[in-house]
């Protein structure tokens, strides 16, 4: 818990109002790692901030964040950002953008060159129905049929379960990337559709038998209908390289194909994970990871919030490469990547972003606190250097 005292002293410090004395209670504070720890969640829940990154060396954060705090104290200058953070009391509603701290790195003046505007992404996918048809769903274009409507920024199946076992009729839907879509399942199952993925599923469950849906590939969240209220009815999530059985519970399955490693992630309830001829069951707040070259898997404590805030608008980068977090904002944004320069692909951040961002501002900050030299926007493609 924090102290009344050394609260005003770290928002004086976000606003850069903090005194020598007042740098030096926190810079003794910060020496306890677990008020590093108290420190990084209070910035996560309590500011709304504007339109930046923050960049926290994983193995040296602590020291790193003491060293600018003592350079500040020598100076009692600090650089300003171009828009100040605002105290919230109360964290309302997740619309934090980011946020950033400078650790010594020199202002690049280099002009960015940009050719075109890249367009954030948005509510879109294209819907095949069993016999073939593609329908494309997006804001303004309306779809209904016999098992499932849409509104183009959302598909809704009926609430149907087949009493009798007959053949399985199957839709997929494909979201492209620089897009997004919500699904829920005859079953009222809920499944949110990250950028470039796909998932296959029935249009009806067969009552009495196991619910099963396919990730083809991609990420998706899941808030699965309890098996209690289907008659006890088991729901798993297939993927070509591990099957996820639940009886009701919420989680989230990163898979795409891009990447060389599965990553599920359990938000509340049980799933048993399987592949080749391993099982591992996941708790609360558990990440599997399942390594698809040596297919070893790895189950770790995590914050479930960086694996699903994508969800409800946002994108939480917790120690993530820039590498890493270009290649997420690649597929939101639908452009391509290059990176002129190996070494800054493994520049490390904790930040919070706005899907609604536009990608220049972002591009704008990464290069004018010194992380990248320039950039430039041509043909849909970024150029990092």
């Amino acid at each position: 818990m924090l102290s009344t005292k050394i609260e005003k002293i770290i928002t004086k410090y976000l606003l850069n109002q903090a005194s020598f004395s007042e740098l030096e209670a926190l810079e003794l504070w910060l020496l306890d790692s677990e008020n590093e720890k108290i420190f990084k969640e209070f910035i996560k829940t309590n500011y709304l901030i504007d339109s930046s990154l923050l960049k926290f060396n994983t193995s040296l954060s602590s020291k790193k964040l003491l060293a600018f705090i003592t350079k500040e104290k020598q100076t009692i200058r600090v650089r300003r950002f171009r828009n100040y953070l605002k105290y919230a009391a109360v964290f309302i509603g997740l619309v934090m953008v980011g946020y950033f701290y400078n650790l010594g790195k020199d202002i690049s003046t280099n002009t960015p060159i940009i050719v075109e505007s890249i367009q954030t992404g948005k509510d879109k996918a294209t819907l095949t129905l069993e016999n073939g048809t593609i329908v494309s769903l997006e804001k303004g274009a309306s779809f209904n049929n016999k098992n499932a409507q849409s509104n183009g920024e959302k598909l809704i199946y009926l609430n149907n379960t087949n009493k009798e076992p007959k053949k399985i009729a199957y839709n997929y839907l494909t979201v492209p990337r620089g897009g997004q879509f919500y699904l829920k399942l005859s079953d009222e199952t809920q499944v949110w559709l990250n950028s470039e993925s796909q998932l296959k599923y029935p249009v009806s469950f067969t009552k009495g038998e196991i619910r099963v849906v396919e990730l083809v590939y991609g990420e998706a969240f899941f808030d699965v209908s309890p098996s209690t209220n289907h008659q006890g009815s088991l729901f798993k999530v297939h993927h070509k390289d591990q099957d996820i059985q639940v009886l009701g519970t919420t989680f989230n399955i990163k898979a795409y194909k891009d990447e060389s490693n599965i990553y599920t992630t359990l938000v509340e309830g049980k799933v048993a994970v399987n592949f080749k001829e391993t099982q591992k069951n996941l708790s609360p707040n558990d990440q599997l990871s399942l390594d698809l070259e040596t297919k070893t898997a790895i189950v770790q404590k995590v914050d479930v919030y960086n694996a699903i805030s994508w969800k409800d608008g946002v994108f939480s980068f917790d120690e993530k490469s820039l590498f890493e977090i270009m290649r997420v904002l690649s597929r939101w944004y639908d452009v391509k990547v290059v990176f002129k320069n190996d070494k800054i692909k493994e520049e490390e951040f904790i930040g919070v972003l706005s899907k609604n961002q536009n990608i220049e501002d972002i591009l704008k900050n990464i290069k004018n606190f010194g992380l990248v030299k320039s950039y430039s926007i041509k043909d849909k493609t970024i150029t990092l250097e």
